[in-house]
């Protein structure tokens, strides 16, 4: 898969978060995810930081099957959009499909954050991370922002954010992973469990 190189920006550390619940071509959730990551690399996208593979209780519940989730510290050469076009694609090749919000899917691959950076500036990012929960349901931001709103919210994503990134700081709020970890309630951290498979970033780790 082929990818344009930007020379505007050197190679930065992002954190990717990702999720599968239903089969893919090549096979269940935590295949395609272990693949997904290494059609990233082939394009470039250098993994420093690989968590294990969690499983956790589909969002909202009922909407599907449980989620198979990782992370990952990686370093690009990409700026924000470019690196969240190259997920975009990545995300195709495996059969994702764009249609309902928080729908059953093939692989997910959200953007959680690229460097300090943020999108499109403070203010934005705040109201969209402060945004009520019932509205989160019926809005979608229309551009990017960084970091990703809802990466506080969600313990399907920092535990693993946890394995690769634990020194991390939200560049607004000044919250670090296991700060933002010691919010969210027992149960919903409780629910995110490791899968028994081999370590898959051991030989990646710094």
């Amino acid at each position: 898969m082929s990818q344009e190189i930007s020379n505007d920006f050197p190679k930065t550390r992002a954190l990717l978060a990702f999720g599968a619940n239903i089969r893919s071509t090549i096979g269940g959730p935590a295949d395609t995810i272990i693949a997904a990551q290494d059609e990233l690399a082939r394009a470039g996208v250098v993994f420093e930081r690989r968590s294990r593979l969690f499983s956790t209780p589909c969002m909202p519940a009922g909407m599907g099957p449980d989620f198979v989730n990782s992370a990952a510290q990686v370093a690009t050469d990409l700026a924000p959009e470019a690196l969240l076009a190259t997920l975009h694609r990545v995300e195709a090749a495996f059969g994702r499909v764009r249609a309902e919000r928080w729908a059953a899917r093939t692989l997910d691959i959200d953007l959680i954050a690229w460097g300090d950076a943020v999108r499109p500036d403070a203010g934005t990012q705040t109201r969209w991370r402060e945004l009520a929960p019932e509205a989160q349901a019926r809005c979608t931001p229309g551009g990017l922002i960084l970091p990703h709103p809802r990466m506080q919210d969600r313990a399907f994503v920092l535990i693993p954010l946890a394995e690769v990134a634990g020194g991390w700081h939200h560049p607004v709020t000044g919250q670090s992973i296991a700060q933002m970890l010691d919010t969210l309630p027992d149960g919903d951290k409780d629910a995110v469990k490791p899968l028994d498979m081999p370590d898959m970033g051991a030989n990646a780790r710094l």
